[in-house]
């Protein structure tokens, strides 16, 4: 089997334990406040489980920009449509805290909940590489699995990148409603994806704070600070300019009320 093929067996893998995972909290904890909680942690471990073995793909294993792409598509598509109501985000727990749709301490449980999840990714991730399953695990454990900091440009010009997606994104999830539920999946994923083309090159387009602190933080080039700066900082303006403009400014200068408009959860980046 090729690289490419072994990499999209432990895609496949992942998915289905992490959704086999799901399934089982949802019948064992059916009723239960906490089951959310679990099934967030699992969705957060599914989603950097994958970016981990989409990075060392694409950096190691150097696949075609438009296979990485595509690849992209397909796995947003299917955290999507697999996720059963997780944010695997921390922008998603601050805006339905803003939209009054859980309280403040569930947030705060819910991002640790995250930060459960991609902190297990971190960990457990090296060691399915180190099983050498494929060339570009081998070659990737044999420099001890380090990685190098995405950022191409300056820190603020990075931070405005992850800023600049996280808004379209968030747009994006603001008026999906308008479309057929079908389409929804797709949709976003597209508009992830074109990001992940536009952006990838100066920030590594990740707009996912859990995410780049599982994915990127580990990696050298820069220090925890600026990490944050451009990861943490960069989405949560991102996603308040979006909120703030969409829901007061351009309300007040129309003259009409977002009130009553449904909201799309945000699930992924």
């Amino acid at each position: 089997m090729t690289d490419l093929g072994i990499s999209l067996a432990l895609l496949a893998t992942t998915v289905l334990l992490c959704e086999a995972t799901r399934i089982l909290i949802s019948r064992l904890f059916s009723g239960k406040d906490y089951a959310i909680y679990l099934v967030e942690i699992v969705s957060t471990y599914q989603l950097c489980a994958c970016t981990h073995e989409l990075k060392v793909l694409g950096e190691v294993g150097r696949i075609e920009p438009h296979i990485a792409l595509t690849l992209t598509f397909i796995i947003t598509v299917v955290h999507v449509i697999t996720f059963h109501g997780a944010f695997a985000n921390p922008n998603g727990a601050i805006e339905n805290v803003y939209r009054k749709n859980i309280t403040g301490k569930t947030a705060v449980a819910r991002i640790i909940c995250m930060f459960i999840g991609g902190k297990a990714a971190q960990l457990l991730v090296p060691h399915i590489w180190s099983l050498g399953l494929s060339d570009h695990h081998l070659t990737h454990k044999r420099f001890g699995f380090k990685c190098f900091s995405p950022i191409n440009g300056s820190l603020l010009e990075a931070a405005g990148v992850e800023l600049a997606c996280t808004f379209a994104v968030q747009a994006a999830v603001l008026h999906i409603h308008k479309l057929d539920e079908r389409f929804h999946a797709p949709v976003i994923a597209a508009v992830i994806t074109s990001l992940v083309y536009s952006g990838g090159h100066i920030s590594g387009a990740v707009f996912n704070p859990i995410m780049a602190f599982s994915v990127q933080f580990p990696c050298s080039g820069h220090t925890f600070l600026e990490y944050a700066f451009v990861y943490w900082l960069g989405p949560v303006t991102g996603m308040a300019m979006c909120i703030l403009l969409f829901d007061k400014i351009i309300p007040l200068l129309s003259g009409k009320s977002t009130m009553g408009i449904p909201v799309v959860r945000k699930k992924i980046q």
